[in-house]
């Protein structure tokens, strides 16, 4: 039995809601603690708080919904050091693993089994200087990166940024997402066509089904 322990703010079964895997039953760990602010963020509630549980605690805790997809996420979920010894936990104990990560610290040490999803920040985040590029050596075909964009701007920064660094030779799954309530999703997919662009247009299952419900 482990000692190893993870502050966490909540495990629950639902929907994933965003990316390659939208759609699809998980179980989200979602772990407690951030070192960003974003301005748009969703999830201030994971910044404190939350319960002390052991390694094998998290893992019975997951078998109990039988679900194979798992999706680990926060806050960040890479802030606290024990979230890679949970990644390849649940890797090897067979579920489909994906790490919801703002790619703002290292992502060299996870678990090459983990589809990391990175949310690469844009200038309306306010933490656009907390971007960790070289993280985008360790992005392969079985990862995604994520862009959320506030208005016209962010979109232009994304597609520049789109460009420069050849992200669609990385992976094929690029996610342009609008911000809920502030960026109309017609109007960024209007955008995506007539520029031509090799992204994705990533709408939020979760709150069109459940709107800010927490564990949804």
């Amino acid at each position: 039995m482990t000692k190893t322990t993870l502050r966490i703010t909540e495990i629950f079964h639902s929907l994933q809601g965003e990316a390659r895997s939208a759609g699809t039953p998980t179980v989200f760990v979602r772990l407690t603690g951030c070192p960003l602010r974003c301005g748009y963020c969703d999830t201030a509630y994971a910044f404190s708080g939350g319960v002390q549980y052991t390694l094998d605690e998290v893992l019975r805790e997951v078998a109990h919904w039988q679900t194979q997809a798992v999706c680990v996420t926060g806050g960040e979920p890479l802030a606290q050091p024990a979230c890679l010894e949970l990644l390849t936990a649940l890797c090897d104990a067979g579920h489909a693993v994906s790490l919801e990560t703002s790619g703002a610290l290292d992502v060299a040490g996870v678990d090459p089994r983990v589809s990391k999803v990175m949310d690469l920040k844009t200038p309306s985040s306010g933490e656009l200087e907390r971007n960790r590029y070289e993280n985008l050596r360790h992005i392969g075909p079985h990862d995604q990166l994520k862009f959320v964009l506030g208005d016209e701007a962010d979109y232009r920064w994304a597609v520049q940024f789109l460009q420069q660094h050849a992200l669609s030779t990385l992976t094929p799954d690029i996610w342009y997402s609008p911000v809920y309530g502030q960026l109309e999703p017609t109007q960024l997919a209007e955008w995506i066509l007539r520029d031509r662009l090799p992204v994705r247009l990533q709408i939020q299952l979760h709150k069109l089904l459940w709107a800010d419900a927490k564990g949804k």
